[in-house]
């Protein structure tokens, strides 16, 4: 069969020199849309890259004895807001805490004292207990729970395995917990506002 090819400059040629480029421009921008979700879903999330930032939290509204919680890397950090009572419940059963100084894992400096805080007000802490990583839940003073005994002071109940912690996260003897809740690194900034992942020289607001 004889196939007659148009001939150079003419209008047949140009039609389908024009075709060629239309065809290969379309398949490009197809890959290109192909390629797209792909370099997208190698690219780390929003949430992701924030996992490992600082948390700032607003606690000006948070309530006498109310404990609010975050999430800072994965984990749940608690504030809790200690009224006077709490305070003064900190200073009567020292001789039953594993550790009141919290002197046997290490701690931020403002974290070694009866209150474990920087403001006496304010307690910062991991939710996390140090036994296997379950999540306590606050009793409070006088709740009448039977998880914890009848002079408890108020604190926290680990409900796996039976661990108890005061109100400055201080594990009581005899309980599988080794060590205290961890606290993590925070500071005050202007606004009555807590930042949670960095440790400078705060100040209680």
């Amino acid at each position: 069969m004889d196939i007659t090819l148009p001939a150079p400059g003419s209008p047949a040629n140009a039609e389908r020199r024009t075709w060629i480029m239309v065809t290969s421009a379309a398949g490009g921008a197809a890959a290109v849309a192909t390629a797209i979700p792909f370099v997208t879903t190698l690219a780390p999330s929003e949430r992701a890259k924030a996992a490992g930032a600082p948390v700032e939290v607003d606690i000006s509204a948070i309530a006498p004895g109310e404990l609010k919680t975050v999430e800072w890397r994965g984990k749940p950090v608690w504030i809790l807001r200690r009224t006077p009572e709490m305070l003064a419940a900190l200073k009567d059963h020292d001789d039953q805490l594993v550790d009141p100084n919290s002197e046997r894992k290490q701690q931020p400096d403002y974290a070694k004292n009866p209150t474990r805080a920087i403001n006496p007000e304010v307690f910062v802490a991991i939710g996390i207990c140090t036994h296997l990583g379950c999540s306590p839940s606050k009793v409070a003073k006088g709740s009448g729970n039977p998880s914890v005994p009848a002079d408890w002071p108020g604190g926290f109940f680990c409900p796996c395995h039976g661990s108890t912690f005061d109100t400055a996260g201080r594990v009581f003897k005899n309980k599988p917990a080794p060590t205290n809740l961890e606290i993590p690194p925070h500071m005050y900034v202007a606004g009555g506002r807590l930042l949670i992942g960095e440790d400078q020289s705060g100040i209680p607001a």
